[in-house]
């Protein structure tokens, strides 16, 4: 059956967060850098605030009870207010008939000032933040609560996103069908038969 729904990540797969880090994160860089109450590498640590929730960072990471608190002072009011510039396939997404939402973890200033500067708010039917500092909820549930909410049914439904343990993972859980979208070649050495690395390559999975 064809796919008439696309839930799609924004992080990595709409821009790339690359293109703002080190901008958007120069306090926050400062912070850590200046405290060193870590485990790792420096350039480890701002190489996965680029890709992964923060919570989930600072733990990986075993950020101290004090470095932790003060990244949050930073993050709290965060936003971006320059130019932002998605990846340029994404006007073929922008082209598709299919109904679309988008579900992206984060805090929620940053993830909505990052939205309205790409100028993408109306291409989605429902935008849902998970901010994890107001729920447990993990993207799993977001997504079943959309289907329930939306009655859609699952084989009509894909998830377009860039992290296999996260949106990727909670779909295959979810018996809903996914597609990698690996525009910045994060998994090369993997074979994925559901990866793409330009948008244009999504249609063959709708």
């Amino acid at each position: 059956m064809s796919k008439s729904v696309l839930i799609f990540d924004l992080d990595n797969t709409i821009y790339p967060v690359s293109s703002i880090a080190e901008k958007l994160f120069e306090k926050l860089f400062a912070v850590i850098e200046k405290s060193g109450e870590y485990d790792g590498d420096f350039e480890a640590v701002k190489l996965e605030i680029q890709r992964t929730p923060f919570q989930k960072v600072a733990g990986a990471f075993s950020f101290s009870e004090q470095l932790l608190k003060d990244c949050m002072e930073v993050h709290i009011n965060l936003t971006y207010k320059d130019p932002m510039q998605y990846f340029p396939d994404y006007e073929l997404v922008q082209k598709l008939p299919q109904t679309k939402f988008l579900v992206t973890s984060g805090f929620s200033k940053l993830q909505h000032s990052k939205i309205d500067n790409l100028g993408i708010r109306n291409d989605f039917e429902e935008i849902v933040i998970l901010d994890l500092q107001e729920t447990n909820d993990t993207k799993k549930d977001i997504f079943r609560r959309l289907l329930d909410k939306y009655q859609l049914p699952k084989e009509q439904v894909l998830i377009v996103g860039d992290d296999i343990n996260s949106e990727i993972q909670a779909g295959k859980e979810l018996g809903i069908d996914t597609v990698i979208y690996d525009r910045l070649e994060k998994y090369t050495d993997l074979n994925f038969a559901n990866k793409i690395d330009n948008f244009a390559g999504l249609t063959k999975f709708l």
